[in-house]
């Protein structure tokens, strides 16, 4: 059988996601939590659709289609974070 990576971040492979969900774990966030799935670099733009489609077809119930958002609850500029931070050279 072919190995096929789904999330090349976290180097997650589609046996490895559909194990999971027949080990239990057939909500989506279960699993993203679990396998660490859409937690790297790319923050799951390529993994998470790709992902939800597996939990589809294994599951056989529709999954959301766009993952949850969450903006800053107030936008604060970078120079705040910076403010108070001293050079020590």
């Amino acid at each position: 059988m072919k190995t096929v990576i789904v999330c090349r971040c976290e180097d997650i492979t589609e046996k490895e996601i559909v194990d999971a969900i027949h080990a239990g774990y057939t909500d989506f966030e279960e699993l993203r939590k679990n396998l660490r799935i859409g937690m790297g670099p790319c923050q799951g733009r390529v993994c998470i659709p790709l992902v939800k489609k597996i939990l589809q077809r294994e599951t056989g119930r529709k999954v959301e289609e766009n993952p949850t958002v969450r903006p800053p609850v107030v936008p604060i500029p970078l120079g705040m974070l910076t403010k108070g931070w001293e050079n020590e050279e």
